[in-house]
């Protein structure tokens, strides 16, 4: 599916990002399901639907009104939308997930659409995925399908290249599972950040440990991803699933190898969010 090359820069860097991984007509497909739970948002002013934890499925940020939908999260689409199942579990979003895992095979470990729409306020302060999942073995990507065009303007994913090499940092402050790290963190590391964008159809592929970030789209286009992510097969989930659904565990690429992989990590467990999505985690209001 990639080069060897590809897998050597995701590696060192702890990131890729792949274009024409889906055709234009299978990214259509996705742009077409995700507009209308964007229209179906104008008639709700508050989170909607039900997912297997009993969360909301769909999240809206403040900002969001009949007249400027603000939709920025829908959990686990793969149990609504066939078209969003298919892409996680079968393409080649999943296959070379499989590849850049780099065990035996790959599991998908949950699902979700992040979106900023036209001058919508919705942020991702600096975080690493692994905090939020840890596992045995930190052999996680992330990927983040890109279903509109992602410019350098429109809130594209900021990341630190080779952060995944370094520690795993605390996402706790105050007592509390903020889902995002301290300003002195940020300040030590994360100063020249590198912008991932692409045309529709590409992915990011991201390693669970890498620093990341995203800044609110002040602009017309939309920006719109649909994040998979992958474990590789020996590598078991330490705390619940932040985003349940019917198809967690699924063996998307390889074989299964009866084995569990321990890797020294040390962190601590994380919270669930009472609310919708992480994004109050990371806004402070998800205490009330």
């Amino acid at each position: 599916m990639i080069e060897q090359w590809q897998i050597d820069q995701y590696h060192k860097q702890g990131f890729l990002v792949v274009e024409n991984v889906l055709t234009q007509e299978e990214v259509a497909e996705l742009q077409q399901t995700f507009d209308t739970w964007v229209e179906d948002s104008r008639n709700y002013t508050a989170p909607w639907g039900e997912t297997q934890d009993g969360r909301s499925r769909f999240d809206i940020e403040d900002d969001h009104s009949a007249e400027h939908p603000s939709l920025r999260r829908v959990s686990s689409p793969t149990e609504i939308s066939d078209v969003f199942k298919r892409t996680a579990l079968e393409s080649r979003v999943a296959q070379i997930a499989g590849q850049l895992v780099g065990s035996k095979g790959a599991r998908l470990h949950h699902s979700k659409i992040n979106s900023k729409l036209p001058h919508t306020a919705t942020k991702v302060k600096w975080h690493q995925d692994f905090p939020f999942t840890p596992h045995t073995n930190d052999d996680l990507v992330t990927s983040l399908l890109m279903v509109s065009e992602v410019t350098p303007a429109n809130g594209p994913l900021n990341v630190i290249p080779g952060s995944h090499k370094g520690p795993i940092f605390s996402h706790w402050q105050e007592g509390r599972f903020t889902g995002a790290v301290d300003a002195d963190v940020i300040e030590a590391n994360c100063k020249n950040p590198v912008s991932c964008f692409g045309p529709a159809g590409s992915v990011c592929f991201m390693h669970t440990r890498l620093l990341h970030a995203s800044s609110p789209n002040e602009t017309e286009l939309p920006r719109t991803l649909f994040i998979s992510v992958y474990a590789a097969e020996d590598a078991m989930p330490l705390s619940d699933n932040p985003l349940p659904s019917e198809q967690t565990g699924t063996l998307v690429w390889g074989e299964e190898s009866g084995e569990i992989r321990c890797t020294p990590n040390q962190l601590r467990m994380p919270q669930k969010p009472k609310g919708a999505s992480f994004f109050v985690q990371q806004a402070g209001k998800d205490a009330v």
